[in-house]
């Protein structure tokens, strides 16, 4: 019989006495009883089943008298006063080693399990008392002394674990010996507990913990009493915090409220506090929490300084699923400093305001709107104490934000796009900004390409495309303390217009290995105002003078043709010297030649430009110049020369070929310079300066590392000239370096920049496929066993005390040992003319080399210890840069973070224990120096 798991299902009809309800009880224990076909259960075969002394008789179980009551647990002893308990629904019990019945009480053994409308009770050993309704559950201990088989009761309130537990199904109220349950982010544990008809817990020295070593916490709040309404919120009367088991008096509160509902709700943000020497005493980010709904939420936080300092901040977060998501920021901050009627006295005000949405992919397919706003004031990353740890923001000098909306047309080429664009500096305080950006593209269409093919060739005027992108514009360039929206300023500073693009080309083959592209551009603009210049003989300058409004466009066209080709060039190695590793080398060049022709848009004819003629003073001479009305535009103005230039291209890759070491019949590739280009143009109707600078750039891959390097070389020549009477300038000169200084070109500019990452994982040796593998003599072979040493003994009784992982067993038998670290370095330098310095025998200005270097790095001492560092080094102004030094140190249930900025002007520390669960955030311990307190502060 203790093979089978019995399964009796029990039902009352509403009686009302004690008689009747006993004939049902026998009647159906009868049945039970011949459907099992079993012998009789003895005594003797119930203990062979059972541990010796898991389960005490009924009633040994000692309550303790603060929570025991007379009228608890008992469902009536008086039968003439009060009828007897009457069951609502089917009783479900079963076990899986055994069921005994008894007198009107049933003994299940091994995984036993009782349920009841929504109640459900699990243990290894429940005794069921039919006639008081009444369920006793508890677990057992086993050979090794650990706790199996603990009762699990789960109602609609939640699932607890319990070492004991008596419950009246007719009451639902229940004595409860250590009861353990999830609140939240925590747990709470009590030795006992008196469970109410409302489901809600009275508790005696409970514990309330986000640790998860629930029989051991690192910390506890310890509740004096309490009550705890699951789900909803814990409410406790006096209440310590408990460390390591060491009773931290001074942290004591006379009561506490915990909500620990499972949805999120409104509710109160408490502020962190502390101290600034300039500021004074603080408190930050204190304000209310609002759960809007479903689809938002809202928090409303605020700073206070005693020296009269100021914040206000607000953020959302919104999520509409398969439709969109997003979160906003605004932040103001009113700094103040010093006193008033001080000298060095002031006040700020900063405000800052980001915002990021997406679009869901599923939402619209044709059309997407997104957006990524990052806008403040040029001080506010300075003033804001967020920001002073944090050396990604403190070098991000530009930021940028853009909202951009697009919309395909399906079944159509065109394509649309709005944009609102903004960039600024942080260090000159400029800013950009574009409200809006419009873009209208119609992508490349064949007019002449037939639908209906007939044959395999295709005709040359078939791949004749046309395509056209239209843009509209409205920004403004200028400073901070000068933005405005006013309607003079939109007019006088605001820059906007329009401009149409109509690109128009076709391809065809020249003698089989070129491609020929004959090509023709059309531009239109449309502006709303032109400028008219004058001489003004006082200031002795050319200024404008007058401003003419309305409707005006102006367009140009151009001419082009190019052609390219591809050119191997293949290297074997000689064989004695390399040998047969390297296979081939090879060198593709890839030239390109492009004619282009732009018309002279000076001609009066067009109306795009003026005529001014002046007597300088200065240089004693009449001069003759022509201008465009719409010089400063957004979009230019139409060509003034006649050109037609040249254009050459030379792009280069070098690549080898190795025999692989994983095949010996294949070959793998290798690039050695993945690319090296060199352009310049040539203008062959210029009356100087024909031939335009040379650009070269390319990049390639050393040791995995990616180098990349650039420069723009010079073909004319420069030379002292007379610019007044009395004032020389240096300035290019109509005479190319090869025939004024004997130099192919003279070298402008030039960068260099690269970066490589290195680590444990780098210097790991790789496995050889036999490595580690042992014969299988060796394989089989048992070390001799030390009786001094019993591993599993030390693992099961020391570690769990201190709180260690078992060491991971290496290769070759000893402890594994690994530090992941990893470093990364990041060179950047660039060689610019020095235009202070000109050397008149060389004819060219020395060069000003500007290079910084960065580092950084991290390193995991253990799996719970990390160290992070970056520093950086400027060459040119021999300074070191921001340095940022962090440690942290996994607790389990509490993090520590230190940080530290060793020197400079944001030089601070700040050092906090706090734990991990935001439920107590507030339970915590900081330390910090502000950069302010510095006296080298900005």
């Amino acid at each position: 019989m203790s093979s089978k798991t019995f399964n009796i299902i029990i039902r009352f009809r509403m009686l009302s006495k004690r008689s009747v309800l006993l004939s049902c009880f026998s009647s159906f224990l009868f049945a039970a009883l011949s459907a099992a076909t079993t012998a009789e259960i003895s005594n003797a075969q119930v203990q062979d089943t059972i541990p010796q002394s898991s389960v005490p008789a009924f009633d040994e179980l000692a309550l303790p008298s603060a929570v025991e009551t007379s009228d608890s647990l008992a469902a009536g002893t008086d039968t003439t006063k009060k009828a007897r308990p009457m069951f609502e629904a089917e009783i479900q019990y079963g076990a899986k080693d055994s069921v005994i019945f008894d007198r009107g009480k049933v003994h299940l053994y091994g995984d036993a399990r009782v349920s009841y409308l929504d109640v459900e009770l699990k243990a290894y050993y429940i005794e069921l008392d039919i006639d008081s309704t009444l369920a006793f559950a508890e677990g057992y201990i086993d050979e090794n002394g650990e706790e199996k088989g603990l009762p699990v009761f789960k109602d609609k309130s939640g699932e607890y674990t319990m070492r004991r537990m008596k419950y009246n199904f007719e009451t639902e109220k229940a004595i409860i010996e250590h009861v353990v349950t999830t609140q939240g982010e925590g747990y709470v544990v009590s030795e006992w507990a008196k469970k109410n008809d409302d489901n809600s817990y009275f508790l005696k020295d409970g514990r309330y913990t986000t640790c998860d070593h629930l029989d051991h916490p690192h910390f506890y709040i310890n509740m004096t009493k309490a009550k705890v309404i699951p789900g909803n919120k814990i409410v406790t009367g006096p209440a310590y915090l408990v460390v390591e088991d060491v009773k931290i008096f001074p942290l004591f509160i006379p009561f506490a409220f915990v909500p620990s509902t499972s949805s999120y709700s409104s509710g109160i943000l408490m502020p962190s506090y502390g101290e600034e020497s300039n500021r004074g005493f603080f408190l930050r980010d204190g304000g209310y929490y609002w759960a809007a709904g479903q689809y938002f939420d809202l928090s409303l936080t605020g700073d206070i300084y005693a020296n009269g300092s100021w914040g206000l901040k607000t953020a959302s977060n919104y999520r509409k699923r398969y439709k969109y998501s997003g979160a906003f920021n605004l932040q103001t901050i009113t700094n103040v400093t010093s006193e008033k009627d001080l000298p060095d006295y002031s006040k700020s005000k900063d405000f800052s305001i980001t915002w990021s949405h997406r679009q869901d992919a599923k939402a619209n397919p044709n059309s997407s709107l997104s957006a990524s706003v990052n806008y403040s004031t040029s001080s506010f990353d300075r003033n804001n104490v967020g920001s002073i740890i944090n050396p990604e923001i403190l070098a991000q000098n530009q930021k940028r934000s853009s909202i951009s909306y697009t919309k395909r047309f399906p079944g159509s080429p065109f394509n649309l796009s709005v944009n609102l664009l903004h960039s600024q500096n942080s260090r000159d305080t400029s800013i950009n900004l574009t409200i809006p950006d419009f873009t209208l593209t119609m992508s490349r269409i064949y007019p002449f390409k037939s639908k209906n093919k007939i044959g395999t060739k295709e005709r040359w005027y078939e791949t004749v495309s046309i395509s056209y992108k239209g843009n509209f514009k409205n920004e403004v360039k200028t400073h901070e303390r000068d933005l405005s929206f006013t309607a003079k300023s939109l007019s006088n500073d605001w820059r906007n217009g329009a401009k149409h693009s109509i690109p128009v080309s076709m391809n065809l083959k020249l003698l089989k290995y070129f491609t020929l592209t004959p090509s023709f551009n059309y531009n239109e603009r449309w502006y709303l105002k032109s400028i008219r210049k004058s001489w003004d003989e006082e200031a002795q300058k050319v200024v404008v003078t007058d401003t003419v409004g309305g409707f005006q466009r102006a367009y140009d066209y151009s001419f082009g043709v190019g052609t390219s080709t591809k050119i191997y060039t293949y290297y074997r190695p000689i064989r004695a010297l390399f040998g047969d590793k390297i296979n081939v080398i090879r060198h593709v060049m890839t030239p390109s030649v492009s004619v282009g022709y732009t018309p002279n848009f000076t001609d009066p004819k067009y109306g795009y430009f003026d005529h001014l003629e002046y007597y300088d003073v200065r240089s004693d001479r009449i001069v003759k110049q022509d201008y465009s009305i719409y010089e400063g535009s957004i979009y230019g103005y139409p060509s003034s020369r006649e050109s037609g230039s040249i254009g050459f291209n030379l792009g280069n890759t070098l690549e080898m070929k190795l025999k692989s070491d994983r095949d010996s019949t294949g070959f793998k590739k290798v690039a050695i310079l993945e690319a090296l280009n060199f352009s310049t143009s040539y203008n062959m109707l210029a009356d100087e300066f024909a031939l335009s600078r040379i650009n070269m750039n390319g990049r390639t891959k050393i040791f995995g590392t990616n180098i990349s390097f650039g420069a723009v070389f010079d073909p004319y020549a420069l030379d002292s000239v007379q610019v007044s009477p009395t004032t020389k300038s240096v300035q290019r000169i109509n005479s190319f370096e090869w025939s004024a200084n004997n130099r192919l070109a003279r070298l402008e500019t030039a960068n260099l920049s690269f970066g490589f990452n290195f680590g444990a994982d780098t210097f790991k040796k790789k496995k050889s496929d036999d490595a580690g593998n042992q014969s299988d003599d060796q394989s089989n072979q048992l070390p001799e066993a030390n009786p001094l040493d019993d591993p599993d003994a030390l693992e099961e009784a020391v570690l769990p005390v201190l709180d260690v992982e078992p060491l991971e067993e290496g290769d070759e038998g000893y402890a594994k040992f690994e530090m992941p670290w990893n470093i990364s370095v990041n060179y950047n330098m660039r060689v610019i003319p020095n235009t202070a310095k000109f050397d008149p025998v060389a004819r060219k200005f020395d060069y000003k080399f500007t290079a910084d270097v960065s580092l950084s790095g991290n390193v995991s001492l253990t799996k719970k210890w990390s160290i992070n560092m970056s520093t950086g080094y400027n060459l040119e102004r021999k300074e070191i840069s921001h340095t940022n030094l962090s440690i942290s140190r996994n607790l389990h249930c509490w993090n520590m973070n230190f940080n530290m900025v060793p020197f400079g002007a944001y030089k601070s520390f700040f050092f906090s224990i706090a734990i991990n669960s935001t439920m107590l955030r507030d339970l915590k311990y900081e330390k910090r120096s502000h950069p302010r307190d510095n006296p080298n502060w900005f």
